[in-house]
């Protein structure tokens, strides 16, 4: 069945009036894609993954309301009703409509997701796509949380997990999202991982891509941060998440290192991989690479 998606363009400023426009009249939902604070967000939130660089270049003094009318609405018609409530209420705006699919609307998302191939050993594969492959297989739904593998720094990471996990490490992974660094890991070997994330959304998704890839029994996700989450002594630690973020948590980190363990830290911006290697630095870690990736930078380090 196709439907209707209509979409209206307004100012930043008229956004709260014009949503409320458009609850009023459409019965088939709407979305609306805000991209003024998105930097605001990720600093909350502390998950680099979330910002890709389509999303960056997004206009931020604009909102696009989409309205979507189910099959046998008519479009001229609501459109006409649009143009009355939005004269009425002072509103300038532009309007598109376009005709889509239902499952497209519902699922539109997911054509940006495909098979990637990482490193020597790793293959990440959206859970609703065959890929036939010698590969290790990450299986991964990111639902609604942050890590698909597509992004400069999540990949980096995957490299050197691809490259340091041998078998049989302890893992913690700061920041999970989608638990994609914490389940390669453990597919690469590694016999045990935590996640920790602030974000219960992410916890959850984590673990049910724990289950898809066969690996729920040997990762624990947990809701919190490093300082109330984190115990004993870890091989491999990683944190894909803002320089910030990093920065605040190194002081913790050598004292959850075991012998030759690694710590790889990214979601750090090129400009700011100078000021990241001398807060590891003076918190007691040294640097054994630096990874870099279309101004990405991975940082990865060992006990000094």
């Amino acid at each position: 069945m196709e439907w209707t998606d209509i979409r209206l363009t307004v100012s930043k400023a008229d956004a709260e009036a014009a949503e409320a426009v458009a609850t009023m009249i459409a019965e088939g939902g709407i979305y609306i894609e805000d991209y003024s604070d998105i930097e605001e967000q990720v600093e909350q939130i502390a998950h680099v993954d979330l910002i890709e660089q389509e999303l960056l270049d997004k206009p931020r003094d604009t909102v696009i309301i989409h309205m979507y009318l189910k099959p046998g609405d008519s479009p001229v018609e609501t459109l006409a009703l649009i143009a009355a409530r939005m004269e009425a209420a002072g509103i300038p705006y532009t309007s598109e409509t376009e005709g889509v699919e239902q499952e497209d609307w519902q699922n539109g998302w997911r054509k940006y997701y495909h098979p990637m191939d990482v490193g020597q050993r790793l293959a990440v594969v959206p859970s609703w796509q065959d890929y036939e492959t010698s590969r290790v297989k990450l299986i991964l739904d990111p639902g609604l949380a942050f890590g698909t593998g597509g992004h400069e720094t999540t990949n980096l990471c995957l490299e050197v997990l691809d490259e340091r996990v041998r078998g049989g490490e302890r893992v913690l992974d700061i920041g999970t999202g989608s638990g994609i660094l914490a389940i390669a890991a453990l597919k690469l070997g590694a016999a045990v991982a935590e996640g920790v994330d602030i974000d219960p959304v992410a916890v959850r998704t984590a673990g049910e891509n724990a289950a898809l890839n066969g690996v729920a029994d040997k990762l624990t996700v947990l809701v919190g941060d490093l300082s109330d989450k984190a115990s004993g002594k870890y091989d491999i630690i990683t944190a894909n998440i803002v320089a910030n973020a990093i920065m605040a948590l190194a002081p913790a980190v050598p004292g959850l290192m075991a012998d030759d363990a690694v710590f790889i830290a990214s979601g750090i911006i090129d400009s700011r991989k100078d000021e990241v290697i001398a807060a590891l630095e003076a918190a007691g870690l040294a640097v054994l690479e630096v990874k870099e990736k279309r101004g990405w930078e991975c940082i990865v380090c060992k006990k000094a």
